[in-house]
């Protein structure tokens, strides 16, 4: 089998090096066994690097057959890179395997993506068995995302990130999808195929820093959310009918409030207190509305996801 993995990298010049030497020793003992073919490749895809990441990039790939490098123009995200990766590569090998280029994923799990793809696998998951490397918020963040994707009747693997094996006819399946606003951990389990799940323990990241520090993270989450479920559209219908039947008994205790107890000063604190509890509900509302509204618009402008600039 032709075996390809890509790496989408940004800013990785303090871990590449590392990378590069424990790929390439993989590779070499991948060949030796006969799993994969000596035409097998690796791919870097540089995402607008400010640091020395894409001069690394070609570098390794003058010393190294093995390895390829893809430049984009710009910094398009991690999600546009991966995927620049897996379309431009798609018909180059049997399957591609996605990894990020900090080292915190098991590359050992790879003979076992192979074995499971020669079982007649097509999409084969990366999974953490835990998350014990996390700090206590980014690991309470998590679980809680994975548990309101599943409120949202959202499906994705859980606790699996971009670590996976993908077949050709998986590749030429997800260019069929054209969303702007990339999730690809839900996008990928719509495509259906013969799938299964590796677990493995994930370690701390050998060099540099975190790409997806907490904003990034809620800005991605909202994107998976947003683009895969209309429950909070509902939530919105929900909670405009429970106010319905909550201002019903409002209106009724005024009105005895005005006619029996003939002490209608006394209203000004619910009163208030029901302004700013329905003028709140209303923003919320108008701010979902407008992240769907949002996404409608940059979906219907159709602009390219990504451009690349170089490859080598």
């Amino acid at each position: 089998m032709k075996l390809g993995i890509v790496v989408p990298c940004y800013n990785e010049e303090e871990v590449l090096h590392e990378t590069t030497k424990r790929l390439s020793d993989l590779f070499s003992r991948l060949i030796d066994a006969g799993k994969i073919d000596s035409e097998s490749f690796i791919c870097y895809v540089d995402d607008g690097s400010k640091d020395k990441t894409w001069e690394m990039i070609e570098e390794i790939t003058q010393r190294q057959s093995h390895f390829k490098g893809i430049k984009l123009s710009r910094n398009f995200g991690h999600q546009n890179a991966l995927l620049a990766g897996l379309m431009q590569l798609k018909s180059s090998a049997d399957a591609l395997i996605s990894m990020d280029a900090d080292l915190q994923d098991d590359i050992e799990l790879v003979w076992e993506f192979v074995a499971k793809y020669q079982e007649g696998y097509e999409i084969v998951y990366g999974v953490r068995e835990d998350r014990s490397s996390d700090s206590r918020f980014k690991r309470g963040t998590a679980e809680s995302f994975y548990k309101l994707q599943h409120i949202m009747g959202i499906e994705t693997v859980h606790n699996h990130a971009d670590y996976r094996l993908m077949s050709s006819r998986a590749l030429e399946a997800l260019s069929e999808f054209k969303e702007i606003n990339l999730f690809l951990r839900g996008i990928i389990p719509m495509i259906g195929f013969r799938s299964t799940n590796i677990y493995y323990t994930r370690s701390e990241r050998f060099a540099g820093e975190s790409k997806y520090p907490f904003k990034k993270m809620l800005f991605f989450a909202l994107d998976g959310i947003a683009s895969f479920s209309v429950t909070p559209l509902r939530f919105i219908t929900i909670a405009g009918f429970v106010i319905f039947v909550l201002s019903l008994f409002m209106i009724g205790w005024i009105l005895f409030d005005k006619f029996v107890l003939d002490s209608t000063v006394q209203g000004w604190a619910s009163t208030m207190v029901s302004i700013y509890f329905i003028g709140g509900i209303q923003m919320i509302s108008l701010g979902l509305i407008g992240e769907y509204m949002g996404r409608t618009f940059q979906q219907v402008k159709e602009r390219p996801r990504y451009f690349i600039d170089k490859e080598i």
